[in-house]
């Protein structure tokens, strides 16, 4: 929605402020101006990328549509189930996690909390180091280092797309100034034509460079941009998981590993230590 609205501005703005100071629109309407920088751009971005990247490309753009995944609620789903999770621990032993952890899909304590059982990413994480913990490791430090090192991984291969998009951000500009050139060497081929036709052809050449700017730096960028920030805001969930992982390994009790969890949110999503404390008082008792 915040993507539909910021197009609409900006559009609403430029060619309203042109059309404010008397200019015309259908001087802008060069189509093949159009073709060649839309085109360069989608080829180049076609060079530079593997399938894997490309691949990913449309569905980053439905991610933009539909902004973060994770919100308050979410997150207080996160913090409900992890406290369930390491209450049965502490209660009845790291074995009693097993038989979810292994069949998660199954699992009625998973499907107790149904935003986090659609999320398969964050459900293989999480029951990941769960099995690891069941298996044995008992190395905080080295179980840090190793989740640190996925959700880095993580965060690379979403940023792909995003850094690829900003790759073509950057050239847009150029690709603009590639079309004007074609346009100001159309124009001196058409050297003998009158004033009026000239005049046409010289304002179909600028609009290449303007159109170039226009799709860079008001449309193109900002795509990249809120991508990073979608991103940010999905390895933050990861992050969440981290520190509530880690709390619990350094023997902490499952309340107070819950609230090492929340005080890493981001404070526009993060429950307060009431509204966790309510949350977690109201599920339903452990069993394995």
């Amino acid at each position: 929605m915040l993507f539909i609205i910021g197009t609409v501005i900006v559009l609403a703005c430029v060619m309203g402020g042109y059309i404010g100071a008397g200019g015309h629109l259908e001087v802008l309407w060069q189509p093949f101006e159009f073709i060649i920088i839309g085109g360069a751009a989608v080829g180049s971005y076609i060079i530079s990328n593997p399938k894997t990247v490309l691949g990913k490309t449309g569905k980053a753009f439905g991610q933009l549509l539909k902004g973060p995944r994770h919100n308050k609620d979410s997150y207080l789903e996160l913090l409900s189930l992890l406290y369930t999770i390491f209450k049965l621990a502490k209660s009845k032993g790291m074995l009693a996690l097993e038989p979810h952890i292994e069949n998660p899909e199954e699992s009625e304590l998973f499907k107790r909390f149904p935003k986090f059982y659609s999320d398969h990413h964050a459900m293989t994480f999480l029951t990941d180091y769960l099995r690891m913990m069941v298996l044995g490791s008992e190395n905080a430090h080295e179980m840090e280092t190793l989740i640190d090192e996925e959700i880095e991984t993580h965060h690379h291969e979403h940023s792909q797309v995003s850094d690829a998009i900003q790759s073509v951000a950057d050239a847009t500009p150029a690709l603009g100034i590639v079309a004007a050139v074609l346009g100001v060497i159309h124009t001196m081929g058409s050297i003998t034509e009158p004033p009026a036709v000239l005049g046409k052809l010289i304002a179909g050449a600028l609009v290449g460079t303007f159109l170039g700017v226009l799709l860079a730096y008001g449309f193109i960028g900002p795509i990249a941009s809120g991508l990073k920030a979608i991103y940010g805001a999905e390895t933050k969930y990861y992050q969440c998981i981290k520190v509530a992982l880690l709390a619990h390994m350094n023997g902490y009790a499952p309340s107070v590993s819950v609230e090492f969890a929340r005080k890493a949110l981001l404070s526009n999503v993060r429950p307060s230590f009431y509204e966790v404390e309510e949350a977690v008082q109201a599920l339903p008792a452990v069993t394995a």
